[in-house]
């Protein structure tokens, strides 16, 4: 049902530099690039993420209650994708680790610009 998400970036530069690294980890890589925005992907199947310059021009903040969920192939991929958000400078919000009694293990950190994601696995 999802398409795509989208997060906002006062750097494109830098975070395209982050995601590269951090995604590759879950298979992805580039599969649009333009001036203002890139989105990567990892299947004709899989929804597909993206870092934009505004289209408003102001700032890019980080949502309050936002948060963008990647899904991981296995425990151990949550814990290399984990890993190298906090390699790549990303901010802990919570190291891997079971979350719910029916195999849901994730692990959840901040990128550069502030935007939280959570990696997971659910087995």
């Amino acid at each position: 049902m999802i398409g795509y998400t989208s997060l906002g970036t006062n750097d494109l530069t830098s975070s395209a530099a982050f995601y590269d690294a951090l995604l590759a980890e879950l298979k992805a890589k580039r599969i649009m690039e333009f001036e203002d925005f890139i989105v990567w992907g990892a299947g004709d199947a899989s929804p597909a993420f993206s870092v934009h310059i505004p289209f408003d021009g102001h700032k890019a903040t980080a949502g309050n209650g936002v948060m963008v969920a990647l899904t991981a192939g296995s425990r151990q991929q949550v814990d290399a994708v984990y890993h190298r958000a906090m390699a790549l400078g990303a901010a802990d919000e919570g190291q891997p680790g079971q979350r719910a009694d029916n195999g849901f293990y994730a692990a959840y950190f901040r990128d550069p610009d502030g935007n939280k994601l959570n990696v997971h696995h659910i087995g």
